[in-house]
């Protein structure tokens, strides 16, 4: 970059925090382009999960979540991220423009970025203990402060969550184009990318329990007497006003925002998307659960039991392949050279 703007080293430090950011099924749909004075974000639809993910919202928000990683690892770094949300309607694909002023980081920038490294998606059991109220309502005011409404799903409300849930998961199960895109992009043990059998429980079946997305050869155990306890997960529903690109991209980064609040806090936090991926269980929960508003991502979170062992990190793909020169195309897979 230009004179007095970040060294390529900062550059490459933030995106590589923004490249920890979750997305659907681990795929990393995302393209990063650094100019002379700016750094662009592009969606990657090569990365589109057509099964999953027909419509490509699960990929903006898992480039909005990018996006918010990407903000929270410059500021920890001493910069300000002024943002440009889809810069130029001829090209969708360009999702964000980032210029980038001098700023003095705050504690809580530097507690969420360096919640970054520690955030696992946690798909076990969680423990007995409950969650505060206090906690859902920093929660909540994260998810606000990126214009998002995040709201538990309690009594009627979590009882159509699950239905919906259940719904989802049998529409999946019948569908052989979903089945087979979902066996391609998981069970893995050395690939960057992908669901790792390591990080990926069996299904649950204690009574109550969700279904869980139906991974190829999971190993990942229960904590050891977990299943006689009761489970205090709190589901939160995240939606948004509207339903075009611009919502489901800040509806990403209203996601990272909470995953990255959560972990701070010490909850165990997964994303639960399934339910959001089937165009009638959508509806069902956008009329009985969020009031009419969109939702975008729902949210397991709860307290991972003690002696629940520590989650390895997912893999992501180098830097190389995600980053380039400005003018690179998007599936050019061009290496970047610091200067």
């Amino acid at each position: 970059m230009d004179h007095g703007l970040p060294d390529d080293y900062t550059v490459e430090t933030a995106v590589a925090l923004a490249c920890r950011a979750p997305s659907v099924h681990n795929s990393q749909p995302w393209q990063w382009r650094v100019g002379d004075r700016t750094v662009h974000l592009y969606a990657d639809r090569t990365r589109q999960l057509p099964g999953t993910d027909p419509d490509g919202r699960d990929l903006l928000l898992s480039c909005g979540a990018a996006l918010h990683h990407l903000r929270v690892g410059f500021a920890a770094l001493g910069w300000r991220a002024e943002v440009h949300r889809l810069p130029n309607p001829a090209e969708p694909d360009h999702l964000a423009s980032v210029e980038l002023h001098r700023h003095e980081p705050t504690q809580e920038d530097i507690t969420l970025a360096a919640a970054i490294p520690r955030r696992r998606t946690d798909r076990r059991r969680h423990s007995s203990w409950t969650v505060p109220a206090g906690h859902l309502e920093t929660l909540a005011r994260h998810a606000a402060d990126e214009g998002a409404i995040l709201r538990p799903a309690v009594d009627a409300a979590r009882y159509h969550l699950a239905r919906a849930v259940s719904e989802a998961a049998e529409a999946h199960a019948a569908d052989p184009a979903y089945r087979t895109e979902l066996a391609a992009w998981s069970g893995r043990l050395t690939a960057p990318d992908g669901v790792p059998s390591a990080n990926a429980p069996a299904q649950d079946d204690t009574p109550g329990a969700l279904p869980a997305r139906a991974f190829a050869d999971p190993r990942l155990g229960q904590p050891e007497g977990s299943a006689g306890e009761a489970d205090e997960t709190v589901l939160l529903v995240l939606s948004t006003a509207s339903d075009d690109a611009m919502s489901r991209l800040r509806a990403g980064e209203a996601t990272s925002a909470v995953l990255l609040a959560a972990t701070s806090l010490g909850l165990a936090t997964s994303p639960l998307t399934e339910p959001l991926e089937v165009a009638g269980t959508r509806v069902q929960v956008r009329d009985l659960v969020t009031g009419g508003t969109f939702p975008q991502m729902v949210l397991r979170t709860g307290w991972a039991p003690v002696n629940a062992d520590p989650l390895t990190a997912t893999p992501r793909r180098n830097l190389d392949e995600v980053l380039a020169p400005l003018g690179t195309p998007v599936t050019g897979g061009v290496r970047y050279q610091s200067h």
